[in-house]
């Protein structure tokens, strides 16, 4: 086989494309010149059988839309905060495994209908909300992860699988001074800039500040191939599409590092290399994300949820110190009643997440994290 010279390679289809995880504004923009020169009728390029040409719903917003906190943030009261307490010491009472946590053993009487109001913004409004703010400093480790399964089981009762081991929680925090990059497969666990995603598999993504970087860190989301899943399957890889039209929604799934690779997961190399045209619609996602993005303020104490489904989330580069270090708390989620139906492609994924029976389920109380192709996870040294 002759070789590719530089020129040929942008359009040939045996090379991946020049493209990393971390979007290059200035390559973006040139290989749109490029290709509109190649084809000045892209544009016209009509949209698959079924999209809408516009899509009129709560969840399309523009980070400029929202003009004050108080659209987005509910501000626990002094009863409701009690209320928790009161739930996390019957929940005891109970003598229950943390995984039976449910509106039932965890009580919210008062606070509880609230939560399921905000449920519904999540699944049929603006699609994300904050929780402010649970008091870290009056709990255990133990109480605090309880708290979070119990309150959040208000707002959507299936927790679902983040490791082989039954895990339904994560710790994210750098953890990059404990382990080699060959270890840390997203940049989760570092402090890097995490780009415009959506997690895999869930409904809701939650995410529990238990402390917050010395600077940095702004966590960001926005409202918005074939698919590397690292020797997932028998090929090494599955095929399926980014972006649904079903059951009149529009549904994304999608994070860029299954295609760029990321320190200690790179690009699978027998991986059939994605073309220029979805080189281009990958920093375009990004891109126009960021453009449109809105910045929270999410403080030590704050629990925030987000439509996985059709909400983008990403996180500022941030820089710890001795005394402060970013440590967030993570859940996947499920509502049956108010949850989106799932399209066929994705049903898998779903299944596979959410299969662990609540007794099962294990609740790390200290960093760890996974190794991403088996699914095994490695605990942080002390």
């Amino acid at each position: 086989m002759s070789p590719i010279s530089p020129a040929a390679k942008f359009s040939d289809p045996r090379v991946q494309p020049d493209i990393s995880y971390h979007p290059d504004e200035a390559r973006w923009q040139a290989r749109t010149a490029r290709r509109l020169t190649e084809n000045s009728d892209l544009p016209k390029t009509p949209l698959p059988a079924g999209f809408p040409a516009k899509v009129d719903s709560p969840l399309v917003w523009e980070g400029n839309d929202w003009k004050s906190e108080s659209q987005w943030v509910y501000n626990l009261s002094a009863e409701e905060l009690k209320e928790i307490d009161d739930a996390v010491k019957h929940f005891h009472n109970t003598g229950l495994h943390t995984g039976l946590a449910s509106p039932t053993t965890f009580p919210l009487p008062t606070l509880g209908p609230v939560l399921r109001a905000l449920s519904e913004e999540l699944h049929n409004g603006r699609g994300f909300f904050v929780l402010r703010t649970i008091p870290i400093e009056s709990y255990t480790r133990s109480d605090i992860v309880l708290l979070y399964a119990g309150i959040s089981s208000h707002i959507a009762p299936l927790r679902g699988l983040q490791d082989a081991n039954g895990g339904v929680i994560s710790h994210i925090k750098d953890l990059s001074a404990t382990f080699t990059p060959d270890k840390i497969g997203g940049p989760a666990y570092t402090t890097d800039k995490q780009v415009f995603h959506t997690d895999q598999g869930a409904d809701i993504v939650s995410l529990f500040a238990l402390e917050t970087a010395k600077e940095g860190g702004v966590s960001r989301i926005a409202e918005p191939w074939d698919v590397d899943e690292f020797g997932k399957t028998p090929q090494g890889y599955t095929s399926r599409p980014l972006l649904y039209h079903h059951d009149n929604r529009i549904i994304i799934q999608y994070a860029r590092r299954y295609f760029t690779g990321f320190q200690g997961l790179p690009r699978s190399p027998g991986i059939p290399p994605i073309t220029e045209a979805q080189a281009e619609a990958l920093d375009a996602l990004h891109f126009l994300a960021a453009r449109f993005s809105l910045g929270l303020n999410f403080q030590k104490g704050d629990i925030q949820f987000i439509n996985n489904l059709s909400v983008f989330h990403a996180r500022d580069a941030f820089r710890d110190d001795e005394k402060q270090q970013r440590h967030l708390l993570r859940l996947w989620l499920r509502d049956p009643v108010l949850g989106w139906e799932i399209p066929n492609e994705l049903k898998p994924l779903w299944e596979r997440t959410f299969d662990v029976k609540p007794e099962e389920q294990t609740f790390a109380l200290d960093p760890v994290i996974r190794d991403a192709v088996k699914g095994r996870r490695v605990d942080a040294r002390n």
